[in-house]
């Protein structure tokens, strides 16, 4: 990072981690919730939505200069929390100190979202395959689009940092960049919640024909259990309902239960039906 007087002087991984560490474990005990990024080997990001925003990142020409130290930083745990809300991305990250990143991102104009669901209408089946990228080559040109899909323009983005580079990208926020990716590979729905639109909008169309649990006139449309296990990575069984357990009773209560159950039912002697008598012979 550049200096009004020169350089300031390298600090190996290890000092950064341990000071890096110091701080959260700091933050961590004040309640502060802390989220960081763990890339395990090479890659960055491995599912459709992450490897797409690294994608679209690369793709930019203002930032290229900044991206490969920004690789460097996530990739050996700098990024020691992220996150995304609507409209922005904080993070820390670990360098000669631990700076403090913030970057607001423009929400997705209405017209363009308009256009995109117009785009997708009828083309993605089901949550699942809009959240895994399970999407046909159509929808995915369309949701990746440089101008008119979902990821934020440079003139979309607006970065700070509180390192004292001035450079409009400094490698903390190329890293932190990254770090979303990563993020996008568990949470895909976050990019909808960071473009401040609704997922759920782009497969509108098609939720009601999905399996639902109740099949009234005004029953609201719910996921399948199977879809949500695919979800979440995980198996949803049927849960079996418990089955009400026999009722203990006393020694008395038993006795008298016993009995009445036992003793022989009197004959039921059927009732003389009353006539009305006959006219007497005259």
């Amino acid at each position: 990072m550049s200096w009004h007087y020169g350089f300031r002087p390298y600090v190996p991984v290890a000092q950064r981690r341990a000071a890096a560490a110091r701080e959260v474990a700091k933050r961590t005990k004040s309640g502060v919730p802390v989220l960081p990024v763990r890339i395990e080997g090479r890659n960055i990001a491995s599912t459709f939505w992450g490897k797409a925003w690294c994608t679209n990142l690369e793709g930019y020409s203002d930032f290229s200069n900044r991206l490969p130290r920004g690789r460097t930083y996530v990739r050996n745990g700098s990024v020691v929390d992220l996150k995304i809300e609507k409209g922005q991305i904080t993070a820390l990250v670990s360098g000669s100190e631990l700076y403090e990143i913030k970057i607001d991102i423009t929400p997705l104009p209405k017209e363009q979202w308009l256009a995109l669901k117009k785009q997708c209408a009828g083309k993605i089946g089901t949550l699942v395959e809009l959240l895994q990228g399970k999407l046909s080559n159509a929808v995915m040109e369309t949701v990746t689009d440089r101008k008119d899909g979902l990821f934020p323009k440079p003139t979309e983005i607006k970065m700070r940092c509180s390192c004292p580079d001035y450079a409009g990208m400094c490698k903390h926020v190329a890293a932190t960049m990254y770090g979303v990716g990563n993020r996008l590979d568990s949470s895909p729905e976050l990019l909808f919640k960071l473009r401040a639109v609704d997922h759920l909008e782009l497969i509108e169309q098609t939720i009601p024909a999905a399996p639902t649990e109740g099949k009234g006139k005004g029953s609201a449309p719910t996921i399948a259990t199977s879809e949500l296990g695919a979800i979440f990575g995980i198996e949803l069984g049927d849960t079996p309902i418990a089955k009400a357990e026999p009722k203990k009773l006393t020694k008395p209560a038993a006795k008298k239960a016993i009995t009445k159950a036992t003793k022989p039912k009197k004959p039921v002697v059927p009732k003389k039906s009353k006539r009305a008598p006959l006219p007497k012979k005259g």
